[in-house]
């Protein structure tokens, strides 16, 4: 099996300042200037080119929460992925589920933004998950390949290995509670599953685990043979408590 390094995101969602940013990035260095793993940090938009700056030649690398496919166009509020590279950003987030819930992002939209990253030289992290509903009505693996196959359908499968998948089961993000490693482990060993049948080199995805990921339950949850990191949330807004789980990787 190929080694898969270590890929541990932070994403900040609508929180922190320019200058809450920097603070952070300035305590955040040097405590993870050892690691060898792919730490990455998601924060806003306005932030981006402050968190890129203070980050060059440190293991940081910079992502954005989100993105529209096309490169220009009359699309008020949105960001293309020719504006991110040129802010030197490596990386963005797409299908999270608050975007999916709050602003109806759709599998069909995914479907084009997915592929303008990867053409755009960007690493696409596409977050994919079941509702508490569908969890509770067996329907988690249904959901799963749903989003995967509809998501990817236009990634040629001998790209979809520069695709990090990020598995958030809905039900467990905010809300205190935490997919157990087990039930992490099976819905990301079944992730791979769906990638290997769309011809990916599935050993190489990296699959990360979001939800509820604290310094406390993060060693335990990424020690399992398929999970290869975590798209943190809210413990990633304090630089010792981020550090931590990156150590824990």
């Amino acid at each position: 099996m190929p080694e898969r390094t270590p890929y541990i995101a932070a994403n900040w969602k609508m929180h922190k300042t320019v200058a809450e940013a920097a603070k952070f990035v300035d305590a955040l260095l040097p405590q993870i200037a050892a690691t060898q793993h792919d730490v990455v940090i998601c924060p806003s938009y306005l932030a981006l080119s402050e968190v890129v700056e203070r980050s060059r030649g440190s293991a940081v690398r910079v992502a954005a929460q989100n993105m529209h496919e096309a490169d220009s166009g009359a699309f008020t509020g949105e960001i293309s992925p020719v504006m991110l590279v040129e802010a030197d950003v490596d990386a963005v987030i797409l299908g999270h589920s608050e975007r999916r819930q709050y602003f109806n992002e759709t599998d069909e939209a995914l479907a084009r933004k997915v592929p303008a990253a990867l053409e755009a030289g960007l690493e696409p992290i596409l977050c994919v998950g079941e509702s508490e509903e569908a969890r509770d009505a067996g329907q988690t693996e249904g959901v799963l390949e749903r989003q995967l196959q509809a998501d990817l359908a236009a990634v040629d499968s001998g790209r979809l290995a520069e695709v990090v998948v990020a598995y958030e089961p809905i039900w467990a993000i905010g809300t205190g509670r935490t997919a157990t490693p087990d039930q992490a482990q099976e819905a990301i060993a079944f992730i791979r599953d769906v990638l290997r049948e769309r011809g990916a080199t599935a050993d190489q995805v990296r699959i990360l685990y979001g939800g509820s990921v604290k310094p406390d339950n993060a060693a335990e949850l990424m020690a399992q043979p398929d999970i290869d990191g975590a798209l943190v949330g809210g413990a990633s807004l304090d630089p010792a408590d981020f550090a931590a789980i990156v150590d824990a990787a």
